[in-house]
């Protein structure tokens, strides 16, 4: 395993999700401010990771396998406890196709490595603006509480709405990229 800055912060991001959810039940006012600092902070080292990565040359397979998975951790955390407890539950539609598109690429990312065409799937622009509007959408309705101005729950709902309908295109591009190796007959 590669011991290095990137890495660390990645592990630091996972092992937030509990203290997150923590955050989040607390029964005090402040509860959920401080779930959303901490998910805007987990944000903020993903970015910051990626970046030391690429531009200290610290890219290593483990960090490359990793990453994703802890991004992804945070999210489905997130999603999960805004869509048991904000009272909206038409936010459950774009939270089932944010977690469904993850599942779907990470086993097609799985599939296109093992037969060596992961580059095929590499991350493109729409999947950062995707990724952007969800990380608004999560910090507001994490915020959101019934006594909350309501622009929390519209902008967050807006938003999440907008990075699911990016989910769709982005897992539709992905399929695209990858459809001829998906339909070749396997090899006798």
């Amino acid at each position: 395993m590669n011991r290095n800055i990137p890495n660390t912060l990645t592990w630091v991001r996972i092992a937030m999700v509990p203290l997150f959810v923590l955050l989040y039940y607390l029964p005090w006012r402040w509860g959920h401010f401080f779930a959303a600092a901490m998910f805007s902070l987990a944000a903020i080292t993903d970015w910051l990771d990626g970046y030391i990565a690429r531009n200290w040359q610290l890219s290593s397979r483990f960090g490359a396998f990793l990453d994703p998975v802890a991004d992804k951790l945070m999210v489905a955390v997130a999603l999960v406890l805004v869509v048991g407890e904000v009272p909206m539950p038409f936010l459950t539609i774009p939270a089932a196709i944010i977690v469904g598109r993850e599942i779907i690429v990470s086993a097609l990312r799985e599939w296109m490595a093992e037969i060596g065409k992961r580059t095929s799937v590499a991350v493109s622009i729409i999947g950062k603006i995707k990724t952007t509007c969800q990380m608004i959408a999560l910090i507001a309705l994490l915020l959101y509480r019934p006594e909350s101005p309501y622009v929390l729950a519209v902008l967050g709902t807006i938003m999440l709405y907008i990075a699911g309908a990016l989910t769709i295109y982005s897992m539709i591009i992905y399929i695209k990229s990858s459809w001829r190796d998906l339909t070749l007959s396997p090899e006798k």
